[in-house]
Formats: structure tokens, sequence, C-alpha cells
């Protein structure tokens, strides 16, 4: 298993937390060095708050973490392709790589914002992208 895929399991544990929860399941954590600085998942409903994503979340955990705004040296994971809003976030604080699994063709930055990330920054995109689909595909067809 790659590197990638081993952080990326660990953002699907954040989803499967989120979906017991009842909340979209959407996990990330924030790498720095090779070490996880920060998890989060969705609390969209818990917090009755529209930009309590799994993003946000972990970057707020992972600049308290590192004592500043800035994430230069950070990656982070997520199980699912970032809405424009967190896209913004990522790259307002610099993040230096996004990972993520599976591609959102409704909401998706690359789709609304393909410009929102910080210049410098790379992205990853299908690390186990069937587990993180699957993961959506079941909480909706739960919902309906």
């Amino acid at each position: 298993m790659s590197t990638d895929e081993t952080f990326m399991q660990r953002a699907l544990d954040e989803a499967r937390q989120a979906l017991d929860m009842g909340e979209v399941p959407i996990g990330a954590v924030v790498v720095c060095n090779d070490r996880i600085i920060a998890r989060a998942h969705n609390l969209t409903e818990t917090l009755h708050d529209v930009t309590a994503h799994a993003e946000m979340q972990a970057l707020t955990a992972a600049a308290n973490q590192l004592g500043g705004k800035y994430l230069q040296d950070c990656t982070l994971y997520v199980t699912v392709e970032p809405c424009t809003m967190c896209a913004g976030a990522l790259g307002w604080a610099q993040v230096a790589r996004v990972v993520y699994g599976a591609a959102d063709e409704k909401r998706g930055y690359s789709l609304y914002a393909p410009c929102a990330l910080h210049p410098r920054a790379t992205v990853t995109s299908g690390v186990l992208e069937e587990e993180c689909r699957k993961l959506m595909q079941q909480f909706f067809r739960d919902r309906r």
C-alpha cells in the first residue's frame, strides 16, 4: 500500500465516523512531515453549520497544532473532492498538496473554481476512489 493510500485510509476512518453520526461521510486528515497532525469529518448537521466541512475542520485543527495559519508543508487527504469553499480555504492556508479520493461532479472545485487552490499546490485524485465513492453512494441510497 502506498503512502497516499495509507493516509487516505485514515481519512476514510473519519468518513465512517461521520456516517455513524448521520453526517455526509467525508473525512480528512492533514499530514506534515509524514505525520498526521489533524483529523476531521463533516459536522454540518451536528453543529448546524454549513461551513463545518471535513476540510475546514481539519484546516483549523492543523493550524492550531502548528501554531500558525499557513500550512505550506502540509498535505490534505480528503475522501471527496473539495467544494469551492474548501478549495478557497486550502488556497488561503497555502496547503502544498491536496489528495482526494472520489471526484464530485456536481459540487467539486474543479468544475466551479479550478484556480482556487494555491498556485504552487499540487493535486492527486482518485486515491482509493472506489471505496470513497461507495461510502457516499451508500449514504445517499440509505437516505432515499
